[in-house]
């Protein structure tokens, strides 16, 4: 229940902010809102990010389900706040966003120590098949947000954030009911210049990353802006004094000597870059369906968030049929086979996905997203097993906190990555096609080439809002009511857009799936090279056991 109801949080947001952003009375496309546009979107997945493994490693500490249960509380309240939004305009959007924020930090207490209650709790033989519901649950908690949020956006933005509040009531009461402390912590002091170089320097490469896709300076990305090299220096330069600071104090927030566990350095190095590719391949599929797909369906663009969300079950059915059979088989042979054949499943996936055309036979689709579905569960439970089994008890709050951290930084890094190739794609293409299809139905050369002028990014965002994309942006010139009733017609219905884009959207999508695969596969490469499998009947597994002796030697040393 923490890690479904954090996880479909994180997500939920996606496709219910046509509604959100309509009753909150913002237009989040117009000149100097497409900041709390971003925001919303990515705020909770930045901290979450950046707090997940401070977490962690208090729980460490003080204790794992003490953390846990104050993470059930904090959510709750802070949905209930995000419910009850008292203003409208840019107030009400960072009303919002701030308490995003703290939901994130009640979401990244659930994350970041659920993994390591589940670890204390199961023995090796049973820990794959445990793990393996939590980390599927969680992965379907991302696309059952979707489905989620275009059916509640429907009924009213409100409801959006009210769904969490009874459930993050009931696992409150629950878990502290239920939950008691058997995991080994030991009290430490908090190491604050730790985790104040890690918190700032990840915060400032995300946020940087989060601006980088806006337009800059007339150029259709923000790359070259001068805040945003400043804060990817200054991030990077955070993270090296970090881990200077780490390996010379007595009681760090996080002992860099895991990274030496083999096992525990292949599977988050997997496990980063799966997450890289399934947050492209998440960005790139709404945009795909409801820019084009649906619309050329016959779809409206207002309930394409919804159909989207639908016509995307394929996946989420994926990962609830591969999660609990590869951990229940990865407790008798082992995470290596499991894990490294998922990754290749989701590598041949996006490579049928990049063959398809842009207007697709569904069954086609939807085996492919059911395949690479099942290839993603069939990797993350065997993988989660395996990094939480290859370190000391009394460092897993600490180690599912960078597992955490990995997996929501490679979310954060896929929309900054894949955006950024995409919109660099349609930036050489799309005015071209769109000035000269503007021009055929009678819209003046100035308004076209102004139109055409325009970043990409604006339309791009335009389709993943569930808005009209020629309306909102021939919408502000009036040109719309000088044309005639046929021209209208033509330029605002389902067809004119996704066909006008179609063929710069497949550049960029090649582009975007084939960076997905070669990551994809070199994530399958790293997680082959995780270690040998457990012997049968034996409780802990082979390479856990090694991994634990390759800790302690590296710690002593």
């Amino acid at each position: 229940m923490g890690v479904l109801i954090a996880t479909m949080d994180s997500s939920i947001v996606i496709i219910s902010l046509p509604a959100i952003f309509r009753g909150i009375g913002l237009d989040p496309l117009a000149p100097g809102n497409i900041g709390y546009l971003l925001w919303m979107i990515l705020g909770y997945i930045l901290v979450s990010a950046v707090l997940v493994v401070a977490l962690g490693r208090l729980g460490d500490m003080f204790g794992r389900v003490r953390m846990y249960n104050m993470g059930f509380v904090i959510f709750s309240c802070a949905s209930l706040a995000l419910s009850l939004d008292p203003f409208k305009g840019g107030a009400g959007a960072l009303w919002l966003i701030g308490f995003r924020v703290v939901q994130a930090v009640g979401g990244s207490m659930l994350t970041a120590n659920s993994a390591a209650i589940l670890t204390d709790a199961f023995p090796a033989r049973q820990r794959g098949m445990a793990l393996g519901i939590n980390q599927i649950t969680a992965l379907a908690g991302q696309f059952l947000g979707l489905l989620a949020g275009g059916v509640l956006a429907t009924i009213d933005w409100r409801a959006v954030f009210w769904v969490s509040v009874p459930i993050g009531v009931v696992g409150t009461i629950w878990s502290y009911r239920s939950l008691r402390e058997i995991g080994s912590h030991r009290a430490g002091r908090v190491d604050w210049v730790g985790n104040l170089a890690f918190s700032v320097g990840a915060g400032a490469i995300l946020a940087a990353i989060t601006y980088g896709i806006q337009p800059y300076g007339g150029r259709s990305t923000g790359w070259t802006n001068p805040w945003v090299l400043g804060g990817l220096g200054t991030g990077a330069a955070l993270l090296v004094a970090f881990c200077v600071v780490e390996s010379r104090i007595a009681d760090p927030m996080f002992r860099l000597g895991l990274f030496r566990v083999r096992a525990f350095a292949a599977g988050n190095l997997a496990a980063l870059l799966t997450a890289i590719a399934r947050g492209g391949m998440q960005f790139m599929l709404i945009i795909w369906l409801q820019g084009i797909w649906l619309p050329l369906h016959g779809y409206a663009y207002e309930s394409t968030p919804l159909w989207a969300g639908i016509f995307m079950l394929p996946l989420t059915l994926g990962f609830l049929l591969g999660g609990p059979t590869s951990g229940y088989l990865s407790d008798r042979f082992g995470a290596r086979l499991f894990s490294t054949t998922g990754l290749t499943l989701v590598a041949v996936a996006f490579v049928g996905l990049l063959l398809l055309p842009v207007d697709f036979p569904y069954p086609v689709f939807a085996a492919l997203l059911l395949l690479s579905g099942f290839g993603q569960g069939m990797f993350s439970a065997p993988n989660t097993s395996a990094i939480m089994g290859s370190v000391p008890p009394e460092q897993r709050g600490v180690a599912s906190g960078m597992r955490s951290t990995f997996q929501n930084s490679g979310t954060a890094l896929s929309i900054g990555l894949f955006f950024s190739l995409m919109i660099s794609g349609l930036a050489g293409s799309l005015p071209h096609a769109l000035g000269s299809g503007l021009r055929a139905q009678g819209v003046d050369a100035g308004t076209a080439g102004q139109v055409a002028g325009l970043p990409p990014v604006s339309t791009l965002f335009a389709t993943f809002l569930g808005h009209n994309p020629i309306g909102h942006l021939l919408g502000p010139s009036g040109v719309l009511d000088d044309l005639p009733a046929s021209n209208v017609a033509t330029l605002t219905g389902t067809r004119f857009f996704p066909q006008l884009v179609s063929g710069p959207f497949h550049h960029g999508l090649v582009t975007v799936f084939t960076v997905a695969a070669v990551m994809t596969v070199v994530g399958a490469a790293a997680s082959a090279l995780r270690g040998r499998h457990h012997k049968a009947g034996s409780d802990e597994p082979t390479d856990a056991k090694k991994g634990q002796k390759e800790w302690r030697k590296a710690h002593s040393s």
